[in-house]
């Protein structure tokens, strides 16, 4: 996702004053607005971040290439332009800023910020759209951990953040303040032996950064202390030769051995079963699996009365016990919703509820599911409502996510070599994230 040396974009200026950035792709196809990166596929597939007097998105499948830039506010913007797209890009802008007419194409450049800052909207993205699904075989990342390195990367990339206060993604001392209890868990795993080069240096450089982040935002505390002097001592001075799996230093659910059966003994004849739509865009991060058929319900007949039961998989970090106002959404041959309440059962978010399934949508003695019982999973006041989703779009974030994830568990593992090529800046989007390293190891050893 970082821009490559010699990467044309357009520079446009709008009615409206926005101007736009945006690559000219193969013949002459140019992405000229944000609004028609919105419009080419669902928010879980676009890296977004707000910064000084601008919005950046970056699509996260397919290749890599500079961002897609709406700047509301040229002079804020050009703080951080010529690091991001370079002093020509950076130009361009100012002379549409200026109110010359623009419509200019531009060779954008390969600044140092460039990766850094594509690698900070892909941290916000996995902390928002991450397909984290015990049945399809996609390890959770650690919140700590990327929490953590949101923060260090943040603080990395702070030039493209001012003091106004109106952007969300300039949170580096909130981030740490939230996170900070993997500080003490990653120190022991930046003091493990054996350690292989490429993580060893990740390590460092995100505690580092951690650090810089902290003292700049006044921060203090027993672990930020503790993190000030093992960084001061370096890595050698309290090393342990024991082999240490980084995947039991992090406090992690034991366990998700799914519930099978009903055990609630609903009684009543079985007149359908189904599976439903699992909407990622409809509830927030770590209450429901990603996977596809994580909802699922069933219709059963109890005398005169009709019953319908929901049972969703939940996260490996869903809250249990506390009140989530998660519901199921229930519609009948495109009737109005039916709103089941949800509560969390072991590892299920369960409902039942009484509705009205006219004779027509309800066979007789068919175990199939009827065409007309749609059901999906939601948390009422988040919902952003219906809009252009597919499954396609979902596998394709599935087959990202286990790519990534395989790239990590070969980065982690790779034994370190006396010219290692990886570069130690490690601000190319396409290196793991320390959560996916984490995560790799962690599959390994459980059982995903």
């Amino acid at each position: 996702m970082a821009a490559g040396t010699g990467t044309e974009v357009r520079v446009t200026r709008g009615e409206d004053g926005t101007i736009r950035i945006a690559a000219v792709r193969g013949l002459g196809h140019v992405v000229s607005s944000y609004d028609d990166v919105t419009a080419a596929g669902p928010d879980f597939t676009r890296a977004v971040l707000d910064v000084a007097g601008a919005v950046l998105v970056w699509p996260v499948l397919g290749a890599p290439g500079p961002p897609v830039a709406e700047i509301h506010d040229a002079g804020r913007a050009q703080q951080w332009l010529w690091a991001v797209y370079g002093e020509r890009v950076a130009a361009a802008v100012h002379d549409a800023g200026a109110g010359q007419p623009t419509d200019a194409r531009v060779a954008a450049e390969s600044p140092a910020l460039a990766g850094a800052a594509a690698r900070l909207g892909f941290a916000h993205w996995a902390a928002r759209w991450w397909p984290a699904s015990y049945p399809d075989g996609i390890a959770a990342l650690e919140p700590d951990v990327l929490g953590l390195e949101t923060a260090a990367l943040t603080h990395r990339c702070q030039q493209v953040f001012d003091d106004l206060g109106d952007q969300p993604d300039d949170c580096a001392a909130d981030l740490i303040e939230e996170h900070r209890a993997a500080l003490a868990p990653l120190l022991r795993w930046w003091h493990s032996s054996p350690q292989q080069a490429y993580t060893a240096r990740h390590l460092d450089r995100v505690l580092r950064l951690v650090d810089s982040a902290a003292d700049c935002a006044g921060l203090d505390g027993t672990a930020l202390r503790r993190l000030r002097s093992a960084l001061d001592e370096g890595p050698e001075h309290g090393r342990s030769s024991a082999l240490v799996d980084p995947a039991t230093l992090f406090t992690r659910q034991a366990g998700y051995a799914l519930a099978a059966g009903d055990a609630r003994g609903a009684g009543g004849r079985v007149i359908a079963r189904g599976t439903g739509t699992n909407d990622w865009r409809r509830y927030p991060p770590g209450l429901v699996d990603a996977g596809e058929y994580a909802v699922s319900w069933t219709a059963r007949a109890l005398g005169a009365r009709r019953q319908i039961e929901v049972e969703v998989v939940a996260h490996v970090s869903a809250p249990a016990g506390i009140g989530v106002p998660l519901v199921a959404e229930v519609r009948v041959d495109g009737g109005p919703p039916h709103r089941v309440p949800l509560v969390r059962r072991d590892d299920l978010w369960t409902g039942r509820a009484d509705v009205d399934l006219t004779p027509a949508a309800t066979p007789s003695a068919s175990a199939s599911a009827p065409l007309g019982i749609e059901v999906g999973v939601l948390l009422p006041g988040f919902d952003p409502g219906a809009g252009p989703e597919t499954r396609a779009d979902r596998d394709a974030v599935r087959a990202l996510a286990r790519r990534r994830l395989a790239d990590a568990a070969q980065a982690g593992a790779a034994a370190a070599e006396p010219h290692d090529t990886h570069d130690d800046t490690h601000d190319d989007v396409r290196e793991p994230l320390l959560a996916e390293t984490l995560a790799a190891l962690a599959a390994t050893s459980e059982d995903y």
